[in-house]
């Protein structure tokens, strides 16, 4: 099972979008606060649809208390500053893809911790600031579901 993390998200409907996505393809969602919004927010709900009790979620109060529950993981920081490129890497079933907030992605600390595994990107063309959070999730969620034949994981 892939794991998609969201630090300090900003934006209701892109999270809703999210947890959908991770229902529909068994991926756990690991949310990390402070978050933009609250959870039961109507945005959220409405982007979710009625998924949210099908979707594997869990929230860590920062950043530290993430990498203590979930140590000796591969994470994968995805950000518009990796030279790596998403469909260059081979994933295994229990990686983790770690996305920054919408409005100024992964903070330099995070991408080169010692706990983050690589840095990865999603091309664009010149000049471009970056895709929305939930279809670069989406993105990279299906390119390492796809190398495992759409096979579920653990």
């Amino acid at each position: 099972m892939f794991n998609i993390v969201l630090y300090e998200p900003e934006i209701p409907p892109n999270t809703g979008n999210i947890i959908r996505l991770c229902a529909n393809s068994g991926a756990k969602l690991h949310l990390i606060r402070p978050l933009g919004f609250e959870l039961n927010e109507k945005q959220v709900r409405r982007s979710g649809l009625d998924y949210h009790d099908l979707a594997k979620i869990n929230i860590y109060d920062n950043y530290e208390a993430f990498l203590t529950e979930e140590s000796k993981k591969r994470i994968f920081a995805v950000t518009t500053k990796a030279k790596a490129l998403y469909h260059d890497i081979h994933y295994n079933d229990d990686d983790y893809f770690l996305f920054g907030p919408e409005t100024r992605g992964l903070p330099a600390w995070i991408r080169q911790h010692d706990q983050t595994y690589a840095q990865i990107r999603v091309p664009m063309i010149e000049n471009s600031r970056s895709l929305n959070l939930s279809n670069s999730v989406a993105i990279v969620l299906y390119e390492a579901w796809r190398q495992l034949d759409f096979v579920s994981g653990k």
